[in-house]
C-alpha cells in the first residue's frame, strides 16, 4: 500500500503562513530554520501599505533562528499549492524562494519551501531600529489590511504556539502607544 505522506513536499512558514496557510496539507509541524531570523525588514506597498505610505511585512533576514510552522503538502496537491503560495508571496518579487533545511519539533530534518528576503531588491528595509519601524507600522493600510492588525495577529499566534519572540513583544507595545 502506498502512502501518500512519503510522496510529499514541505513548506515553512514564519508569519501569517504560520495561522493563515490557505491551502491544503498533510501535516502541520513546530520546526526551527537556523541562519535566518523573523523580521520586519521589508517595505510593504501591497499587502499592509501602498507606495505613498508603505508599512512593513516580515521577511527572513539573514542570522540567528527563527521557530515557525512546517506543512507537508501531497505531491498531488503541490501545483495548486504551489501556484498560490507563488501569488501569495511575490506580489512584488520581494522574496527569493528557496529550498532549506527545517529542524521539526521531535528532531527529524526536512527540505522546505521558504521565501528569504531578497537584501538586493528595492522594497529591503534592511535593520531599522523598533522606533522606526513603529513610526512605518503606525497607520499604514494596504489590500490585506491595517500593518498593526497584522503585527498584533503575529505576536498572538506566535504566543499561542509557546513562541515568545520579545522584540515583536516590544515593537507591538510601541505601535499600541502610538496609536492612542
Amino acid at each position: 500500500m502506498r502512502d501518500d505522506a512519503a510522496d510529499a513536499r514541505w513548506v515553512f512558514g514564519y508569519g501569517s503562513l504560520m495561522w493563515r496557510p490557505g491551502f491544503a496539507f498533510l501535516d502541520r509541524r513546530a520546526a526551527t530554520l537556523h541562519g535566518r531570523r523573523r523580521a520586519f525588514c521589508i517595505y510593504s506597498v501591497h499587502h499592509r501599505g501602498t507606495y505613498e505610505r508603505p508599512g512593513l511585512v516580515l521577511g527572513l533576514a539573514p542570522g540567528g533562528a527563527v521557530r515557525g510552522m512546517a506543512y507537508r503538502v501531497a505531491d498531488t496537491d503541490w501545483p495548486e499549492v504551489y501556484a498560490y503560495l507563488r501569488e501569495r508571496e511575490q506580489p512584488t518579487e520581494t522574496y527569493v524562494e528557496a529550498v532549506v533545511f527545517v529542524r521539526l519539533a521531535g528532531g527529524e530534518r526536512v527540505k522546505a519551501l521558504t521565501f528569504l528576503s531578497d537584501v538586493a531588491h528595492p522594497q529591503w528595509a534592511g535593520a531599522l531600529t523598533l522606533q522606526r519601524q513603529a513610526e512605518l507600522i503606525t497607520g499604514a493600510v494596504g489590500l490585506s489590511g491595517r500593518n498593526e492588525d497584522y503585527l498584533a495577529d503575529l505576536v498572538a499566534h506566535l504566543r499561542e504556539e509557546g513562541i515568545r519572540d520579545r522584540s515583536m513583544e516590544a515593537l507591538l507595545a510601541m505601535v499600541e502607544a502610538k496609536s492612542r
